[in-house]
């Protein structure tokens, strides 16, 4: 097959993303596809005619992840010319002339839905939610109205926008501990943990930095797991061991542990694995997706973090890990969700 593995783009996860296209790339290469390896905001110089004429050798390439999000700005910046359109260089025309987009992006413009809708318009096959699933999980406050109705648990919580902490209606929340979190972020960027309000109110400075609009959850203590879905069915259980808050270096440098299949008990896996399953049907996800949880200490009971419709496929990602334990390797991995996803349209 054709396959054009978009990645990049402009969202605060640009470098994951990257990191994510890169490695789809090789695996989709490895299993005889002519891959073309395609940055959403940068473009190519390639016309459409010529993307997939020769082959494309990503053995020798490399990605990292800084330990700081990207500087946005100065991405525009390098690109130069029409740096306000999000399309870079003959992107469109590329993706037209696939048979499949393999969709690596993460964040806004890329796990939001807007891509996805383009896509549809144009005819433009691709992989994973379609673009009313991707936007419900993409704003955790709608996730949390969603899945909240359907009655999967979620730890008690509310929104506020910027132009709320300017007018001081922010000072109505006094539950603490408390996480605030940008609504539409990913890669745990703008998180926080807030003991009192003074925290909370540095916390919800750090957070308006990503995005206008901020969720606040009560504070869960308890144990963290991640479940992959692929076609509805759960993956088995992956557990998180940060050391430390889990925030976005955390993430990406090594230093935390993930243990998978995750030692939990009978019990408390099948409500892990159910939980994330209806989550999925509620927020009206396709193909794949990961939905996270803290297992409440107190309760037993699995609480919902988010949901992510494009999981991160670098190397220190966890839907690769729960796909292995089952016997799926990488790049048969990438095969799965494109077939999954040929299977849709």
């Amino acid at each position: 097959m054709n396959i054009t593995v978009l990645c990049g783009g402009l969202s605060s996860e640009r470098d994951v993303s990257l990191t994510s296209g890169l490695n789809c790339a090789k695996a989709l290469s490895k299993k005889g596809h002519n891959v073309f390896l395609l940055d959403v905001f940068m473009g190519t110089e390639t016309p459409a005619e010529r993307a997939f004429e020769e082959w494309m050798d990503f053995s020798e390439v490399t990605s990292s992840i800084a330990a700081d999000a990207p500087d946005l700005e100065a991405i525009k910046n390098i690109r130069g010319e029409s740096p306000d359109g999000f399309f870079g260089k003959n992107v469109i025309d590329i993706c037209k002339k696939a048979d499949i987009v393999f969709m690596a992006l993460h964040g806004a413009n890329g796990e939001d839905g807007r891509i996805q809708a383009t896509f549809d318009l144009m005819g433009i096959k691709y992989t994973g939610s379609d673009y009313l699933g991707s936007a419900n999980a993409m704003n955790k406050s709608i996730t949390r109205r969603l899945l909240m109705a359907d009655g999967v648990k979620m730890a008690e919580g509310t929104h506020y926008t910027s132009a709320d902490y300017k007018s001081g209606k922010t000072n109505e929340w006094n539950s603490f501990p408390c996480i605030v979190k940008p609504c539409c972020g990913g890669s745990s960027l703008g998180v926080s943990k807030a003991n009192n309000k003074d925290e909370f109110d540095a916390a919800l400075k750090n957070c308006f930095k990503f995005e206008d609009e901020a969720v606040i959850e009560e504070f869960i203590s308890g144990r963290e797991f991640s479940v992959g879905v692929i076609d509805g069915k759960a993956l088995p259980v992956i557990e998180i061991i940060a050391d430390g808050f889990y925030d976005y270096k955390n993430k990406y440098s090594g230093k935390t542990r993930e243990v998978c299949p995750a030692e939990a008990d009978e019990v408390s896996t099948s409500k892990l694995h159910r939980a994330a399953e209806k989550a999925f049907a509620s927020l009206k996800l396709n193909v794949y997706a990961r939905i996270d949880f803290i297992l409440n200490s107190a309760d037993g009971e699995p609480y919902c973090l988010e949901a992510n419709t494009l999981p991160g496929m670098t190397p220190a990602s966890l839907l690769p890990q729960e796909a292995r334990a089952v016997g799926i390797e990488y790049p048969d991995l990438c095969e799965l969700i494109i077939n999954k996803s040929l299977e849709r349209f």
